[in-house]
This record gives C-alpha cells, sequence and structure tokens, in this order.
C-alpha cells in the first residue's frame, strides 16, 4: 500500500479572490485525471496579512510527481505566480499519520 503525501505551499498574495477563482477553474478542468490530488485546503494566516498556506494531498508520492510534470499544471503554477507577491516556498511530506477529530 502507498503511502499519502501531502505538499504544502506557503506563500503570500494580496489577490486571494483571484486565486481562489484561478484553482476552482483549474480543480474543474483536471476533474475526474487519474492521480491528481485528492484533497486541497487553502489556509490565511492570521498574523500576517497575504501569507497563505495551501495543503495539497495525494494519494501517493509517486502520484504527485506525475501530477507536477503535467502542462497544465506547470501553466497553473505559472498563472499562480503572477498573483503572488514572493516566490512560493513547497515543503513536501510524507502522511504519518491522519485522523478526524469530532
Amino acid at each position: 500500500m502507498s503511502q499519502k503525501f501531502v505538499q504544502i505551499i506557503d506563500f503570500e498574495t494580496r489577490r486571494i479572490d483571484e486565486l481562489r477563482d484561478l484553482l476552482d477553474r483549474f480543480e474543474q478542468q483536471m476533474s475526474g485525471t487519474p492521480g491528481g490530488p485528492t484533497h486541497r485546503l487553502l489556509l490565511q494566516d492570521r498574523e500576517q496579512p497575504g501569507r497563505c498556506l495551501a495543503i495539497i494531498e495525494f494519494a501517493s508520492y509517486d502520484d504527485a510527481m506525475r501530477n507536477n510534470e503535467r502542462p497544465e499544471v506547470t501553466l497553473l503554477s505559472e498563472q499562480l505566480a503572477e498573483l503572488c507577491t514572493r516566490p512560493p516556498v513547497f515543503t513536501d511530506c510524507d502522511v504519518e499519520d491522519a485522523r478526524e477529530l469530532k
């Protein structure tokens, strides 16, 4: 069984609504594509206005690497960079434990 993989993207933007719209359109375009992200969480830092974190989950590291090679993902990355005030910082993580807490 493969281990889930998460990529955390730390970025800054003054155009969060445009960024969110771009992500929504991309997700609709890629819906049903095998090996793509399984979950996305977009967070906005309360202490640092404009700072955001995107947490993108994949079924496996291999799926994430194949996804990064898609031309649509390259175009998305370029479009997202135009909406940011500094280059994003990427952190790659293997998921060791995940739970729903209610």
